[in-house]
């Protein structure tokens, strides 16, 4: 159980999304980078990821976060902000760019 000044809480939630047009991107360097990506999140966010699955077609993130952030905005932030951060990184050097499907 974790605590802020008004709760007590332990909520869990598991997102799944998938690279645009469910391409197998995520493989090797790309899934490394990716990896790293959200953890800085994570860790920005002050977020706990307790598990972490970076597939070749899709990526499975089970986090954890105090009440006071919805789970569409914890889905909105490590899209957001990883596709952004990769792209400003690392998409000169590959030519490959992370784009991330609606949903």
């Amino acid at each position: 159980m974790k605590t802020t000044r008004h709760a007590t809480y332990n909520l869990n939630y598991h997102i799944v999304w998938i690279p645009k047009y469910r391409q197998s991107v995520l493989v090797s360097d790309v899934a490394t980078r990716v990896r790293d990506i959200l953890h800085e999140i994570a860790d920005e966010k002050g977020l706990e990821i307790i598990n972490l699955t970076v597939q070749p077609d899709h990526i499975h993130l089970f986090v954890s976060s105090p009440p006071k952030h919805a789970p569409s905005l914890l889905a909105n932030w490590f899209k957001g902000i990883s596709s952004r951060k990769y792209n400003h990184r690392y998409a000169d050097h590959d030519g490959e760019k992370i784009k991330w499907a609606r949903g």
